[in-house]
């Protein structure tokens, strides 16, 4: 059954700050580090902006940037933040019409929130230049944190979607095998694999460390370093992807 899904009220839930934690900013600095050797040159295409803080940094290497976000409060939050630069549509992605194909494909922390992901990730592949590339960003269901709370009985099992995050409008938890499952049944292909930040600590937690001094920049860096040791055990993993057979 389909149900019709509030995407501003769902935005507005995101910006409690029980939830929207200084972490986000971290990982998404390790993100752009992480992805820098492989970003193509030509038209890219970011699906799900939130406030603008990703885009920002995509309208910096990308003169002709799409953006496409499902809530209107979002798109007018982001425009806000970089001005006229971006072209700005405000469309589910079930429901976007694009003539046009891209050769970066970005998708950062948005998959989590979908109802089908496969069938977007299709419509992806449709999206992508001859030799684009997709890049796909998710909150890991195995990080330490994650494995720490089933062990307190938090949460039920890794991949358990919580009520904060589904108030949040997550939908699902992904580890590697999941992702590239949902990927590999959309024709796409792995190019590269990663994490960002070997996790042990909740968001909340982290923070808390940072501001009291607990932990510093060069602890963060090094969980970064170890999180390429391990990716499995990180906060967030990545595929970058490109088209394969449909």
């Amino acid at each position: 059954m389909t149900t019709t899904r509030d995407y501003d009220r769902e935005a507005a839930q995101m910006g409690d700050r029980r939830y929207n934690y200084d972490f986000d900013a971290i990982t998404r600095r390790y993100m752009m580090r992480a992805f820098a050797p492989f970003l193509p040159l030509g038209r890219a295409l970011e699906l799900g902006c939130y406030q603008g803080e990703s885009t920002e940094w995509l309208a910096g290497l990308y003169p002709d940037l799409t953006v496409v976000e499902a809530a209107q409060t979002l798109v007018e939050a982001a425009r806000h933040r970089l001005g006229d630069g971006p072209r700005f549509i405000c469309s589910t992605f079930e429901e976007l019409e694009l003539e046009e194909t891209f050769d970066a494909i970005f998708l950062i922390n948005t998959l989590e929130h979908l109802d089908d992901p496969v069938l977007v990730l299709k419509r992806i592949h449709r999206w992508l230049s001859p030799m684009g590339k997709l890049f796909v960003l998710v909150p890991n269901a195995n990080a330490p944190s994650r494995q720490i709370a089933v062990k307190m009985g938090l949460i039920s099992h890794n991949s358990a979607v919580t009520p904060n995050e589904a108030a949040n409008g997550h939908r699902n938890t992904f580890s590697f095998d999941t992702l590239e499952r949902a990927t590999r049944a959309a024709g796409l292909s792995t190019l590269h694999r990663g994490g960002l930040i070997f996790k042990a600590m909740a968001n909340y937690q982290f923070d808390a460390a940072l501001v009291a001094g607990i932990i510093s920049d060069e602890y963060v860096e090094g969980c970064y370093q170890l999180g390429n040791q391990y990716p499995d055990l990180t906060a967030s993993i990545y595929l970058i992807c490109e088209r394969g057979e449909a």
